[in-house]
């Protein structure tokens, strides 16, 4: 006779009788379950990544077949928390963008697949002699200012050293959110405003 019945719950009560509430559990488990959304991980750790491979380098360089090839690889893995990043050829201008991949939140550090090998830039043998390059935050803060050269006399290895470092100069203006990677994946930060940034575009090194 009880089978098929909702699990009830008696409480008594002085000067009355007992009195059945129904409980639905399977009701009650659902209420407290909401549907998960990856989060990003703290900046902090991004940054930490970058301080890491700034010795061995941002960037890479590599002679091949004749040519001279430069990698962003560190950056890439990092592209889920910047905004942008600067870089320069023989100049301290910081004038280009290399093109950052959107950001998937379930891979974080997840390096963007490149069939079109958009993201190596070729040039000819002998090219560049500096690399100027700085990362910019989804917060709109700058990081160090450091310039790469190649190494001397390592074949066709991958390889790059650092000639110097600069702070940067003056405050970076903040990107505005449709501006950057995260955008679609975070909500915005209660209280931030973002203002205009510096109009540019993600341009490759002219190949002669």
């Amino acid at each position: 006779m009880l089978e098929g019945r909702r699990p009830s719950i008696f409480v008594w009560l002085p000067f009355a009788a007992f009195i059945w509430f129904p409980l639905n559990l399977a009701q009650a488990q659902d209420a407290e379950e909401e549907e998960y959304k990856p989060q990003l991980p703290d900046v902090a750790i991004y940054k930490a990544m970058l301080d890491a491979n700034k010795q061995t380098g941002w960037v890479q360089f590599r002679d091949y077949d004749d040519r001279q090839l430069i990698y962003f690889t560190a950056l890439q893995t990092m592209h889920c928390r910047l905004s942008e990043i600067r870089y320069s050829i023989n100049s301290d201008t910081l004038d280009q963008r290399f093109p950052l991949a959107k950001c998937n939140p379930q891979i974080p550090f997840n390096l963007p697949a490149d069939e079109t090998a958009e993201y190596v830039y070729k040039l000819p043998a002998d090219t560049a002699k500096t690399l100027t390059i700085q990362a910019v935050w989804d917060d709109g803060a700058g990081s160090e200012i450091v310039v790469y050269k190649p190494c001397d006399n390592v074949g066709d290895a991958t390889c790059a050293q650092i000639k110097t470092i600069k702070k940067p100069s003056k405050i970076l203006q903040q990107p505005k959110p449709a501006d950057s990677p995260v955008r679609s994946v975070q909500s915005p930060i209660p209280g931030k405003t973002f203002s205009e940034p510096t109009p540019s575009s993600a341009t490759r090194p002219a190949v002669e």
